[in-house]
């Protein structure tokens, strides 16, 4: 059975910085590609980064530079640090297990979705 479990979401003040956590079991992370999305009230679903199996990483525009995403495979956990948080970060994160992912024109797209957590709120306010 597989199960995809967040953790680490936190209240920051903006420019702070947070590490999210993404422990995931019945799965192969050599064979999955996970990635991090997120929902905010009133708004889209957006996919923010994203792990494929073969290491290769992607990024939506809105966070390159400050989100980064590494996997540790002994652990089968995903991580999302995201620094010089911003107000409009402000979300429920998602991680979800695919079968790739891509980015275009911006923008991260997933394929064949497998399974997603239930998430991990993260405020940025003062």
């Amino acid at each position: 059975q597989v199960q995809l479990v967040e953790s680490g979401g936190d209240l920051v003040q903006p420019g702070g910085s947070v590490r999210l956590s993404c422990a995931a079991s019945g799965l192969d992370l050599d064979v999955y590609a996970i990635g991090w999305f997120r929902q905010a009230p009133g708004k889209e679903r957006e996919g923010v980064s994203c792990i494929n199996h073969d290491g290769s990483i992607v990024y939506a525009d809105s966070v390159k530079g400050r989100f980064t995403i590494s996997r540790d495979n002994n652990k089968n956990t995903v991580h999302l640090k995201m620094n010089s948080l911003k107000p409009e970060d402000t979300a429920t994160y998602h991680c979800a297990a695919h079968g790739h992912c891509t980015v275009e024109a911006g923008k991260v797209y997933y394929y064949g979705l497998e399974s997603w957590g239930e998430g991990t709120l993260v405020t940025v306010s003062n």
